[in-house]
Formats: structure tokens, sequence, C-alpha cells
């Protein structure tokens, strides 16, 4: 019983990477915009860092859910 509950307590903590990754996408394609709008000339090399930037974010938000799966099942 203490068990499982200790179970979905860190299932919960571990699924906080999401709402991070979430501002971390946000922030990324905020500041593209806000980049692009300043020089439109560097659209292709700034929407290449762009991605980067969200894959990197994105990549945290699925082992933050890989992390609270494992805890679940394992």
């Amino acid at each position: 019983m203490l068990l499982q509950g200790t179970k979905y307590i860190g299932a919960g903590l571990a699924t906080i990477s999401l709402a991070g990754s979430g501002v971390g996408i946000g922030i990324v394609f905020a500041a593209l915009l806000n980049s692009f709008a300043r020089n439109p000339s560097l659209e292709k090399q700034l929407f290449v860092y762009a991605i980067l930037g969200f894959a990197l974010s994105e990549a945290i938000a699925l082992f933050g859910l890989m992390m609270a799966f494992l805890i679940l099942f394992i």
C-alpha cells in the first residue's frame, strides 16, 4: 500500500518536467519571432537554431514522461 502511494508521488513529480518543457518551447519560439523581427535576412539560420532548441526541450519532456512510466509500471 505504501509502495503504491510512493510510486504515484514519484510519477507525479517526474511529470513536472512536462510543464518546464512547455515553458522552454514557448521561450524558444518567442525568441525566434523576436530575432526574426529584428533581422529578417537570417530567417533560415534562426529557424535551424529554433528547431534545435525545440528538439532539446522536447527531449527533456520525453525523458520525464519515460521516467514517470518506469516508476509506475516497474
